[in-house]
């Protein structure tokens, strides 16, 4: 069993909050998580009829039946019961810890969520595994998670054409079954070209009528199915950062997926061996970390925003992580020894911003300093410790 590190999370929001919302992509490992944190919480399945059944029948009196601690699974399926479960917080809404959601959506998708709980539940973002949690399995290190995906199913299966099989499994359900039980009709094959046509396009800025026109869609089709994928936590859209220092700046998003396995899959890369002479593999490593870099900042310092700072001219810098005080650069490079040349980027930036400090991320194993405030980091050390972010 792989443990999680977001327990200590869960803890903390149960003790402040009625509710906890625990959100993240289908089969991510939720609810694993939940019941091996809380195992002796009563846990109702909302895709398992027996449970669902008498909760969508009376549900105010199968709550009063089944009292307190109680996780309720894929709950986007029974909409109807975040407003019982508000009348039910609201009798007592100093009484924290008394139950968790779980969910495969977005509270802009599921709106009940937002609308009926708010101020009433807490939310947790489980993402597939992160490094932290991997990196003493016997799996080859983190190119294995680089190359395979977080998501559990795909990690630990004991070959490539195994993890080929549960990825294909995987798609079909969500776009032929899951957007439907949420109520999304769309065309699955649009569905399947535009998320190909992504795979193609990941890491690069956001351009919805350039899509629309190789589908032969409106751009307001494609933005809707963009985030749709955005929404169930398959796709990041990464805002451009804006400050007022007299340049033109890039201000549109640029779009990762953000599970690399799913990336992979896409761009028919089936082994290690293909992705480490794929033309994408740039890319690939660049969606990989700046991924497990979000979700370190979100785990340690919950509600900071991630960006990444682009002028008009093309200079970009990957990653901008606002750490409350300070706001920290990232350039993100597969490189086996980084030198001046690479950091130039990062430099032009810490220039404008009036930022001390810069980061240059790569796959090898020491850290090194590039002289002007530019220290060069191994991954493995960052992503293996995400307090070390606080340190920086």
């Amino acid at each position: 069993m792989i443990q999680r590190h977001y327990g200590k999370m869960l803890r903390r929001l149960l003790r402040a909050f009625p509710a906890v919302t625990i959100l993240g992509p289908r089969q991510c490992g939720k609810t694993t998580f939940i019941r091996e944190a809380l195992p002796e919480w009563t846990y109702l399945d909302l895709e398992r009829p027996s449970d669902a059944i008498p909760l969508a029948a009376d549900p105010e009196s199968r709550l009063y039946q089944v009292g307190d601690h109680v996780i309720f699974d894929e709950a986007q399926h029974l909409p109807d019961l975040f407003s019982v479960l508000r009348g039910v917080i609201d009798r007592n809404r100093s009484r924290h810890g008394r139950f968790v959601l779980l969910g495969s959506a977005a509270p802009p998708l599921v709106r009940d969520i937002s609308e009926s709980m708010a101020g009433r539940t807490a939310f947790l973002d489980l993402p597939p595994f992160r490094w932290d949690e991997v990196r003493h399995q016997k799996m080859g290190g983190l190119a294995t998670l680089w190359f395979r995906g977080g998501f559990p199913d795909a990690y630990l299966k004991r070959n490539d054409r195994a993890r080929q099989d549960w990825l294909e499994s995987y798609l079909r359900a969500f776009i032929e079954r899951d957007l439907h039980s949420l109520g999304i009709e769309v065309s699955a094959a649009q569905m399947r070209r535009l998320w190909m046509m992504l795979a193609h396009v990941n890491g690069g800025l956001w351009n919805a009528s350039q899509l629309a026109a190789s589908l032969g869609v409106s751009y307001h089709t494609v933005n809707r199915y963009v985030d749709i994928l955005e929404q169930t936590f398959l796709i990041r859209k990464l805002p451009p950062y804006f400050t007022n220092i007299g340049k033109r700046l890039v201000r549109s998003p640029k779009v990762y997926f953000r599970d690399v396995g799913i990336l992979h899959y896409f761009l028919g890369i089936d082994s290690p061996s293909v992705l480490d002479t794929h033309p994408a593999r740039g890319m690939s490593w660049e969606a990989f970390i700046i991924d497990q870099m979000i979700s370190a900042l979100h785990r340690i310092m919950p509600g900071k925003q991630a960006y990444f700072w682009r002028t008009a001219q093309g200079v970009e810098v990957d990653l901008l992580l606002d750490l409350g005080s300070r706001l920290v650069p990232f350039e993100i490079k597969l490189h086996s020894s980084p030198s001046v040349q690479d950091a130039e980027s990062l430099r032009r930036c810490m220039h404008d911003l009036g930022l001390k400090h810069g980061y240059l991320i790569y796959p090898g194993k020491d850290s090194y300093s590039l002289g002007e405030g530019i220290t060069v980091l191994s991954a493995e050390e960052v992503l293996a410790d995400p307090e070390s972010l606080l340190r920086l």
